[in-house]
């Protein structure tokens, strides 16, 4: 349509899916989720975690939150006319000028680029609440309010934020982050608006996959460049067996539980949602240790074995947990099928002191743990 009136859709509606236009956003977002992966293993690579971490969490932060934005409000907005159509592909291209300035506000401290994608996506989203308040009353024309002003607000600090002098940055982005995250919170305290509880773990489910693609997809490239320079085919077939293995795993797991029974209210929904950051961040992060580890089997990385190791094991084990806590542990019954993930977890933290075949091993535990989990789920209760 061209026109539609914007009123909040319904919590009930049937057969609620994610839209051609919402798939077209979050394919976009791999370039960011790329760049950030792409610093990570140059920093990790030289041997700088402290550093190469820290700016990990910041640009994946931005990364995180721009897709957050707008999930939630398309679950309960989404009228799929020119308007809104033409304001979604702003935000895209928002993002990309975003994903532009990553390696800037990675390497130099310096955040201008990505400011600059952020106010060209902030626009687009406040003109979307303001238009949303526009169809509503009452409170739920106060919650859209909520939103825009907020938004307003946080981006007016973040244009801000680059005339800080740099020692400040990096704490004043945690000050004005937990700003952002205070926003829905606020907004959304006298009203909770109609996101759709199916739809809303569909995209979750949907930018998981985006993660672990990107990260089959940097791994596959590191292993074919290592093949292809130093043909060093024994020392690489651990490591892309035992990646491979964690990544289907992490699949399995994550999709395992039909996590849309559980959300009903903010009080389950937010935590939830705000959660995802390390499931998306990790998950991302598991295939830039794949490529350090691959760099560090070819001598390309100057690093001792334990650090390669640990920048697999880590992320995998901070995943499998996180996934845990925030999905699994709601439908575990029983000590056993409770304890399956943190275990796994802690094995694979373990194999970081494995040696050249830790992956491998880490690969083994994490299809262990699926196996079991589906042993036990399926089991005859007595």
């Amino acid at each position: 349509m061209a026109y539609s009136p914007m009123t909040a859709r319904s919590r009930d509606e049937q057969h609620r899916a994610a839209t051609p236009l919402e798939l077209f956003f979050d394919l976009c977002f791999v370039v960011a989720i790329a760049q950030a992966g792409a610093r990570l293993v140059h920093a990790l690579a030289e041997g700088h975690p402290g550093a190469g971490v820290t700016g990990y969490f910041f640009v994946f932060f931005g990364v995180w939150w721009a897709w957050m934005n707008f999930t939630w409000f398309a679950s309960a907005y989404d009228v799929d006319d020119v308007p809104y159509r033409i304001a979604t592909l702003v935000q895209i291209a928002g993002v990309l000028v975003y994903a532009a300035g990553v390696s800037r506000a990675f390497d130099g401290n310096d955040w201008t680029v990505a400011v600059i994608g952020y106010l060209i996506m902030r626009v687009a989203l406040t003109a979307q609440w303001l238009r949303a308040a526009a169809g509503e009353s009452g409170a739920a024309r106060t919650a859209a309010l909520t939103y825009a002003v907020g938004l307003m607000v946080c981006q007016a600090a973040w244009v801000g934020l680059l005339f800080a002098p740099d020692g400040w940055k990096r704490w004043l982005f945690l000050l004005l982050a937990a700003a952002e995250l205070l926003v829905p919170v606020i907004a959304e305290r006298g009203h909770q608006t109609a996101w759709h509880a199916h739809h809303i773990v569909e995209r979750y489910g949907l930018f998981t996959i985006i993660v672990l693609g990107e990260t089959i997809a940097a791994s596959t490239v590191a292993v074919k460049s290592a093949i292809d320079e130093h043909e060093a085919l024994d020392l690489l077939l651990p490591i892309a067996g035992g990646g491979l293995l964690i990544v289907f795993a992490a699949w399995w797991i994550y999709f395992a539980v039909p996590m849309h029974e559980r959300l009903r209210t903010n009080r389950e929904a937010i935590p939830w949602g705000y959660g995802h950051l390390l499931i998306f961040a990790s998950g991302a992060a598991i295939g830039a240790g794949i490529e350090v580890a691959v760099e560090h089997a070819v001598g390309k990385a100057h690093i001792s074995q334990l650090a390669a190791n640990a920048a697999v094991t880590v992320p995998s084990a901070l995943f499998l947990l996180t996934v845990w806590l925030l999905h699994s542990r709601h439908f575990k019954r029983g000590p056993a099928q409770q304890l399956t993930l943190p275990l796994a977890a802690l094995a694979i933290l373990a194999c970081t002191w494995a040696g050249a075949y830790a992956v491998l091993y880490a690969g083994l535990v994490s299809a262990a743990a699926v196996a079991i989990g589906v042993a036990l789920s399926t089991r005859t209760p007595h």
